[in-house]
């Protein structure tokens, strides 16, 4: 039996949260209620108690395939990862792949 259209659906995502940040993750499976798992540790490190308790995020789909392996999903996650910026702790919550600051 074949899966429905939309749980074929393969997705990279972008986050934003209240303060700018983003973070980019993949949904292999299309779960329209994912949102990732970014480190809730760090997340949680840059609002206030107050500001937790009232919280708005914005997840957009930047890219979707029908057929593309779990590798090409991979592969253009940390492309989008990497274009982005959200590996730089002061843009985003992406752990990996490490950031590495250039050498201006």
């Amino acid at each position: 039996m074949e899966l429905p259209i939309h749980r074929r659906l393969k997705t990279i995502y972008k986050i934003t949260y209240p303060n700018g940040k983003i973070y980019i993750g993949k949904d292999l499976v299309y779960n329209v209620n994912y949102f990732g798992s970014a480190c809730g540790e760090a997340i949680g490190a840059d609002f206030t108690l107050d500001e937790q308790l009232d919280f708005t995020i914005r997840r957009e789909i930047l890219w979707h395939s029908m057929d593309a392996t779990d590798q090409e999903v991979n592969r253009r996650e940390v492309e989008l990862i990497r274009q982005f910026g959200s590996n730089n702790p002061a843009i985003g919550y992406n752990k990996w792949p490490p950031f590495k600051e250039s050498a201006a």
